[in-house]
Protein backbone atom coordinates (compact mmCIF):
# COMPACT_ATOMS: atom_id res chain seq x y z
CA UNK A 1 0.00 0.00 0.00
CA UNK A 2 2.77 2.45 0.91
CA UNK A 3 4.75 1.43 -2.17
CA UNK A 4 1.72 2.02 -4.40
CA UNK A 5 1.20 5.45 -2.87
CA UNK A 6 4.84 6.34 -3.53
CA UNK A 7 4.52 5.32 -7.17
CA UNK A 8 1.37 7.42 -7.52
CA UNK A 9 3.23 10.41 -6.09
CA UNK A 10 6.04 9.87 -8.60
CA UNK A 11 3.52 9.67 -11.44
CA UNK A 12 1.75 12.85 -10.33
CA UNK A 13 5.09 14.64 -9.99
CA UNK A 14 6.00 13.58 -13.55
CA UNK A 15 2.60 14.73 -14.82
CA UNK A 16 3.10 18.15 -13.26
CA UNK A 17 6.74 18.37 -14.41
CA UNK A 18 6.98 16.39 -17.64
CA UNK A 19 10.31 15.39 -19.11
CA UNK A 20 10.89 15.15 -22.88
CA UNK A 21 7.66 16.93 -23.71
CA UNK A 22 7.77 19.08 -26.81
CA UNK A 23 7.65 19.24 -30.59
CA UNK A 24 10.56 18.95 -33.02
CA UNK A 25 10.56 21.13 -36.13
CA UNK A 26 12.13 18.50 -38.39
CA UNK A 27 11.96 15.05 -36.83
CA UNK A 28 13.55 12.11 -38.61
CA UNK A 29 10.83 9.76 -37.42
CA UNK A 30 7.42 10.40 -35.94
CA UNK A 31 4.10 8.75 -35.32
CA UNK A 32 0.80 9.63 -33.68
CA UNK A 33 -1.98 7.40 -32.45
CA UNK A 34 -5.27 7.95 -30.69
CA UNK A 35 -6.84 5.42 -28.37
CA UNK A 36 -10.38 5.20 -29.79
CA UNK A 37 -11.79 3.93 -26.51
CA UNK A 38 -10.83 6.89 -24.31
CA UNK A 39 -9.46 9.52 -26.71
CA UNK A 40 -5.87 9.55 -25.38
CA UNK A 41 -3.50 10.90 -28.03
CA UNK A 42 0.29 10.59 -28.19
CA UNK A 43 2.74 11.92 -30.76
CA UNK A 44 6.35 10.77 -30.54
CA UNK A 45 9.06 12.48 -32.58
CA UNK A 46 12.66 11.34 -32.90
CA UNK A 47 15.94 12.82 -34.10
CA UNK A 48 18.16 9.96 -35.21
CA UNK A 49 21.82 9.92 -36.20
CA UNK A 50 23.79 6.78 -37.05
CA UNK A 51 20.85 4.63 -35.85
CA UNK A 52 20.98 6.24 -32.39
CA UNK A 53 18.18 8.35 -30.98
CA UNK A 54 19.68 11.75 -30.28
CA UNK A 55 16.44 13.29 -29.10
CA UNK A 56 13.00 11.92 -28.32
CA UNK A 57 10.01 14.06 -27.46
CA UNK A 58 6.33 13.47 -27.03
CA UNK A 59 3.22 15.57 -27.05
CA UNK A 60 -0.43 14.75 -26.76
CA UNK A 61 -3.46 14.83 -24.62
CA UNK A 62 -5.13 12.31 -22.40
CA UNK A 63 -5.16 10.71 -19.01
CA UNK A 64 -2.27 10.85 -16.57
CA UNK A 65 -1.19 7.29 -17.31
CA UNK A 66 -0.90 7.79 -21.08
CA UNK A 67 1.01 11.06 -20.75
CA UNK A 68 3.34 9.94 -17.96
CA UNK A 69 4.06 6.72 -19.85
CA UNK A 70 5.03 8.77 -22.92
CA UNK A 71 7.26 11.00 -20.81
CA UNK A 72 9.10 8.09 -19.18
CA UNK A 73 9.45 6.30 -22.50
CA UNK A 74 10.79 9.30 -24.42
CA UNK A 75 13.30 10.00 -21.67
CA UNK A 76 14.44 6.37 -21.47
CA UNK A 77 15.12 5.90 -25.19
CA UNK A 78 17.30 8.95 -25.75
CA UNK A 79 20.83 7.81 -26.57
CA UNK A 80 19.81 4.26 -27.42
CA UNK A 81 20.18 2.38 -30.72
CA UNK A 82 17.12 1.82 -32.87
CA UNK A 83 17.64 -1.95 -32.77
CA UNK A 84 17.36 -1.86 -28.97
CA UNK A 85 14.28 0.37 -29.16
CA UNK A 86 12.55 -2.18 -31.39
CA UNK A 87 12.91 -4.76 -28.60
CA UNK A 88 11.02 -2.78 -25.95
CA UNK A 89 8.05 -4.77 -24.69
CA UNK A 90 4.95 -4.28 -22.57
CA UNK A 91 6.70 -5.23 -19.32
CA UNK A 92 9.44 -2.66 -19.97
CA UNK A 93 6.83 0.10 -20.03
CA UNK A 94 5.09 -1.21 -16.93
CA UNK A 95 8.45 -1.30 -15.15
CA UNK A 96 9.09 2.31 -16.14
CA UNK A 97 5.72 3.28 -14.69
CA UNK A 98 6.20 1.19 -11.56
CA UNK A 99 2.53 0.27 -11.40
CA UNK A 100 0.16 -2.32 -12.76
CA UNK A 101 -2.60 -0.15 -14.23
CA UNK A 102 -5.16 -2.94 -14.45
CA UNK A 103 -6.95 -4.20 -17.54
CA UNK A 104 -9.06 -1.10 -18.16
CA UNK A 105 -6.05 1.26 -18.14
CA UNK A 106 -3.47 -1.02 -19.76
CA UNK A 107 -4.17 0.39 -23.24
CA UNK A 108 -3.51 3.89 -21.85
CA UNK A 109 -0.17 2.81 -20.41
CA UNK A 110 0.91 1.07 -23.61
CA UNK A 111 -0.22 3.71 -26.12
CA UNK A 112 3.22 5.37 -26.17
CA UNK A 113 4.88 2.01 -26.92
CA UNK A 114 2.52 1.48 -29.87
CA UNK A 115 3.36 4.95 -31.15
CA UNK A 116 7.09 4.40 -30.75
CA UNK A 117 6.94 1.08 -32.58
CA UNK A 118 5.01 2.72 -35.41
CA UNK A 119 7.62 5.49 -35.64
CA UNK A 120 10.67 3.23 -35.74
CA UNK A 121 9.08 0.79 -38.20
CA UNK A 122 8.83 3.48 -40.89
Amino acid sequence: MIEERLYREVLLERLENPVAQGVLTKPDLEARLVNPICGDEVLIQLKVKNHIIEQAVYSGDGCAISQVSASFLAESITGKKLEKIRKIKKNDILNLLGINPGPSRLKCALLSLEVLQKAVDQ
